[in-house]
């Protein structure tokens, strides 16, 4: 059973529908004016058009880049080209305000541009950035904050920290198609491959107004804002999925909050077992939950011998069993924790055929270590 869809959701079927259909259309160069590559820019701008409908977003604040880490790239990086090219700002250093727990990909643009001053914030225990320490900061010029935490789920108060005016970059990798977008952010950027789409699609959003100019080289292509020849039945694809997820998601969504409860309520029978984020106002698909004395290495070993496929450790570094600084900025325990995230056709047979491995493994193993 997989269980690691906050890593990437299965192909829905009309992603496949769509790309099945696109691949003996799609690939001319949409920039050409023959027959093919009119084709081919068709299709790019009905993916176009289909996102911003999703999406609720103009169309010309869409593009689509080759993953939802260059998305992120460039929506930061070009959030912060912009905003430096303002004659106001010319001579500033920058500011930059983020959450602790905010993803690597976030953290590694920052680091990037050792011109400017990253502000880690403190988040409170269940992952949401503490605002009173936002306001305390005081004076900062850009604020970076994700729309829910890929690693413990917890949904971030966007629209609230967004309320100072200033221009805000949000990661919504892990909630883009799952949840409406909130208000408040000036770009914005996703990855088709967690909602159900190909992996190999980034979303970039720029909002009409926005101090966005691109930080990397110029590229002729049809989207100034990226570069390389698109892959176009892959954006359809993704578009395809985004569209369909959107459309069962109040459905979707309602079954997965339920099967999750279910889990936090047993887990809660397990002694020395810590489960984190915001129980309500988070992510309806994932968990994530610490067990003291237990290995996370040996537990994702184990229950995937069982059948059962978790992840553990950090969700976003170069090795997922590192450990967290998610957790760590949280004050949660940052060994022996497993992520559990549900795919759209989980059951409650599925959930409780888990369940009923999950207390006996985590004995097995403390057993095993003389716990």
């Amino acid at each position: 059973m997989y269980l690691d869809s906050a890593s990437s959701e299965p192909l829905h079927p009309a992603a496949r529908e769509a790309l099945l259909a696109a691949l003996d259309r799609g690939y001319a160069d949409p920039r050409r004016l023959h027959a093919s590559a009119r084709d081919a820019r068709l299709i790019l701008d009905n993916a176009r058009e289909a996102v911003a409908g999703a999406l609720g977003v103009r169309r010309d604040e869409v593009s689509f880049t080759p993953s939802g880490t260059d998305a992120v790239h460039r929506g930061l990086l070009g959030l912060l080209s912009g905003y430096t090219s303002l004659p106001s700002k010319s001579a500033h250093v920058i500011t930059v305000a983020h959450p602790a727990v905010e993803h690597s990909s976030v953290l590694h643009a920052l680091a990037w541009r050792p011109d400017l001053r990253a502000r880690p914030l403190r988040v409170h225990r269940d992952g949401r950035v503490d605002l009173d320490h936002l306001t305390q900061l005081g004076d900062h010029d850009l604020l970076a904050l994700q729309s829910a935490n890929h690693e413990v789920g917890t949904l971030q108060p966007v629209a609230q920290a967004a309320a100072g005016g200033r221009p805000v970059f949000m990661d919504a990798c892990a909630s883009m198609g799952r949840l409406p977008l909130p208000d408040g952010w000036s770009v914005a950027a996703g990855s088709a491959h967690k909602w159900g789409g190909p992996a190999g699609v980034g979303v970039l959003l720029v909002r009409k107004g926005a101090p966005w100019r691109s930080p990397f080289p110029a590229d002729d292509r049809v989207d100034e804002r990226v570069s390389g020849f698109e892959n176009v039945p892959a954006v359809l694809a993704a578009a395809a999925a985004l569209q369909a997820v959107v459309a069962e998601r109040d459905e979707v969504n309602a079954r997965q909050h339920a099967l999750i409860d279910r889990i936090r309520s047993r887990l809660s029978q397990i002694s020395d077992t810590e489960v984190v984020g915001d129980p309500v106002e988070r992510l309806p698909h994932l968990l994530t939950c610490s067990f003291l004395y237990v290995d996370g290495e040996a537990i994702v070993d184990a229950l995937n011998r069982r059948g059962f496929e978790v992840a553990s450790g950090s969700a976003c570094t170069a090795s997922t069993l590192e450990p967290s600084h998610v957790l760590a900025a949280m004050g949660a325990l940052t060994h022996g924790n497993i992520r559990l995230s549900l795919t759209r056709g989980a059951t409650e047979a599925d959930v409780d055929a888990f369940l009923a491995v999950l207390a006996p493994t985590v004995a097995e193993i403390r057993k095993d270590a003389g716990m």
